[in-house]
């Protein structure tokens, strides 16, 4: 049975959290599709699109990984692209409450859509995107916290070189 699941998120910027989430969950299901959601209420750093692109970059030796983007209710972009599974990343029990709320307001407004909780690696349980942002923004070190790429072009867009 080939099972789809969305991973979705800001991802402004991807994290090594993140990715760590992905490659994970590539192995678990047919198919993930890593999905930007394109929330009005966030001031992001990057565009979107900057995102997906990163994403591609970062993604692109998981064949079984497709990055595309949603705005909306995610269980009506879960529905449209034939998934029945939602991931989810939890770095601490703070994370726990919320999406254990938000799975379960998703289940009732499409109950064919399970959500899966996957623990990030504990190496990784401490980064988010918005400790990057901040740590970068500061003049911080975030090599450990973000890939090269993501890493150049936070710099790049803070006017600062490598």
């Amino acid at each position: 049975m080939r099972t789809i699941a969305v991973y979705p998120g800001s991802f402004d910027p991807p994290t090594y959290g993140h990715l760590d989430i992905i490659e994970r969950s590539s192995r678990v299901f047919s198919r993930v599709i890593v999905s930007v959601a394109r929330n009005i209420r966030k001031d992001t750093m990057f565009t979107a699109a900057e995102r997906m692109t990163m994403l591609r970059t970062l993604t692109r030796s998981f064949p079984n990984v497709e990055v595309d983007s949603f705005r909306g209710l995610l269980v009506e972009y879960v529905r449209v692209v034939d998934a029945h599974v939602v991931v989810r990343g939890l770095r601490a029990i703070s994370d726990f409450e919320y999406e254990f709320q938000m799975a379960h307001m998703n289940k009732k407004l499409s109950p064919e859509v399970d959500t899966v909780f996957m623990m990030t690696g504990e190496r990784y349980s401490y980064i988010s995107s918005q400790i990057a942002k901040e740590i970068a923004r500061l003049g911080g070190k975030i090599d450990d916290l973000v890939p090269p790429l993501v890493r150049e072009r936070m710099l790049r867009k803070l006017g600062r070189k490598k």
